[in-house]
């Protein structure tokens, strides 16, 4: 009860494209650790980030030498004050340039920003400028504009590593994506996004929701991910098969409108099927490009959604074993 008074909160901000769900810096140190050998000599892009106050900001200035950066861009859509929260009549965005200079390590904690003649948003003319400069994208960009975001990064050939709902899996562009190797799920998923912070007029749904030391209200939706196109070794390790489909072919039912077999966890997909199957939407989080194929998404022969006895199991992707 508590995950879906959480999700709904989502579902709430999505509608109302209030979008004010900000990342912690150990959700970002958690996922960073696994791609810092991809930024050496990079330009990195934080296109929905207010440098005073942002986390993911802090992260890169902080780590600037370790991680061997060129150039840190943050840029905040319209004006805030230092209250993250707090409304502005003030209607042009801002951006700060960040290389490391003595005069700039001087300004982490209170950046001198530059001021954009518009208001700011990743897709007016002036963040585009500044996204031709970046090599790598990292943010939380708004859930509610997500296909609309990655559609951007991918139309000007964009690394990324940026945090959506899981939801976004379903997407059909995003899918798309997957399945054509072009973008994958980062490491950490669900509970390894442990919350956000959100401000003073939402309601702290959830057992997991909380107050931290600093004040920040801290509120864990559980049904978040790291979405990229950063690749990691990790991404390459096969899942461990242990299940066999001959000689318990009962366990295994087949597709009503397709010629496969429905799986109803990752953990059972069967070592001796060479057929197609039908498995979760959480098997992508586990998915190897080297041992599986992914086929097609939810839909039967007859483009209706897959079905057995004439009941639809929920979401379910088709992929084939490429060793046998």
């Amino acid at each position: 009860m508590a995950r879906q008074a959480t999700n709904e909160l989502l579902r709430k901000a999505k509608k109302s494209k209030s979008d004010e769900f900000y990342t912690q810096l150990c959700d970002i140190e958690s996922e960073l650790q696994h791609y810092k050998s991809h930024f050496k000599d990079k330009v990195v892009f934080c296109n929905c980030d207010d440098p005073r106050v942002s986390n993911f900001f802090r992260y890169f200035a902080n780590n600037f030498e370790e991680l061997g950066l060129k150039k840190i861009i943050t840029s905040c859509y319209r004006e805030q004050s230092g209250d993250l929260f707090k409304e502005s009549n003030e209607e042009r965005g801002f951006f700060f340039e960040y290389t490391n200079t003595d005069e700039e390590k001087s300004q982490i904690s209170s950046p001198e920003v530059a001021y954009f003649k518009g208001d700011g948003d990743f897709r007016s003319p002036e963040s585009i400028e500044l996204l031709k400069q970046a090599d790598i994208v990292v943010t939380n960009p708004p859930f509610s504009l997500f296909r609309e975001y990655v559609d951007q990064l991918v139309k000007f050939d964009k690394k990324f590593l940026i945090i959506g709902n899981v939801n976004a899996i379903t997407y059909k562009e995003i899918f798309k994506l997957i399945a054509e190797n072009k973008a994958w799920l980062g490491i950490n998923l669900g509970r390894g996004v442990s919350g956000f912070i959100v401000p003073e007029h939402y309601e702290l749904y959830g057992t997991e929701a909380r107050i931290d030391e600093q004040g920040n209200r801290i509120v864990s939706p559980n049904n978040c991910l790291w979405l990229t196109n950063l690749d990691t070794s990790m991404r390459h390790e096969d899942i461990v098969l242990t299940k066999r489909y001959y000689g318990n072919e009962s366990k295994y039912l087949k597709y009503d409108n397709y010629d496969g077999i429905n799986i109803d966890r990752t953990k059972d997909i069967p070592l001796d099927y060479k057929g197609a199957m039908g498995v979760p939407i959480t098997f992508l989080h586990k998915f190897n490009p080297d041992q599986f194929e992914i086929i097609k998404f939810r839909k039967g022969d007859d483009e209706k959604d897959l079905s057995i006895n004439g009941k639809c199991p929920y979401f379910r992707i088709l992929i084939k074993n490429k060793r046998i």
